[in-house]
């Protein structure tokens, strides 16, 4: 079963700095029907304006995961991490027992993000930080960038029985991911058109996905696809 949710459905608010768009039921955006997917939490698509960001501020037990779309991202926090984040890259942090972060885009152009929170396994843990490059022009099929499932020892860590991957297609091309039985996927394109198992889905917009063996992407247009994969 796929279910398609058209970007232009999605909750968000402008707030001149910041752009957003709600995945899920998130911050004054309430949807009873889009409160989460398996364990993923939120899928907040952001554009933050240059020389503009998220002031520090406190997470508690979640994974907070953030792929960055176009330009750069800078990051602080509490344990003394600092960290410039750019487009194709991801940093994770996990929040544990108590971090405060700041998020702030420096660079002259417009920062597009997804962040992406996922509810941990176990609750009450250290909290940490970490991020890497992945370009886009290495990825042949989909890539793990993120992942708390044993053997995906090249991606970030996350204490989530969660996958984060992510394929850069050019038109025609197309890319398959299997998939566990009994498991939820989210995919989003951050650019292009893509075919999904029959459904095409545009740029920014949600598939949900329950029950399906195998993915099948294909580029309509040359399309850069995130795929979460969830209990």
């Amino acid at each position: 079963m796929l279910e398609l949710r058209p970007f232009n459905t999605l909750g968000g608010a402008h707030h001149g700095w910041l752009d957003a768009h709600h995945h899920f039921s998130f911050a004054e955006y309430h949807d009873p029907k889009r409160m989460h997917w398996g364990n993923l939490r939120v899928w907040n698509d952001d554009i933050i304006a240059p020389g503009t960001g998220f002031p520090q501020h406190p997470h508690r037990d979640m994974e907070i995961i953030t792929y960055v779309r176009e330009g750069a991202i800078s990051h602080a926090d509490n344990l003394g991490n600092k960290g410039r984040t750019e487009a194709g890259d991801v940093q994770v942090m996990s929040a544990g027992t108590g971090i405060a972060h700041s998020e702030y885009n420096l660079e002259a152009t417009p920062a597009k993000i997804f962040q992406i929170w996922i509810i941990p396994n176990e609750a009450g843990l250290p909290p940490s930080w970490g991020a890497k490059p992945f370009p886009k022009g290495d990825r042949e099929g989909f890539v793990t960038l993120a992942s708390g499932k044993t053997g995906d020892s090249e991606s970030l860590r996350i204490r989530a029985d969660a996958r984060l991957v992510a394929a850069t297609l050019k038109a025609g091309e197309s890319a398959e991911y299997q998939l566990d039985s009994g498991r939820r996927e989210y995919l989003v394109p951050a650019t292009g058109v893509i075919d999904v198992n029959g459904v095409r889905a545009y740029a920014r917009d949600g598939v949900a996905v329950e029950n399906e063996q195998v993915l099948r992407v294909t580029a309509i247009e040359d399309s850069e696809i995130v795929l979460v994969d969830l209990a």
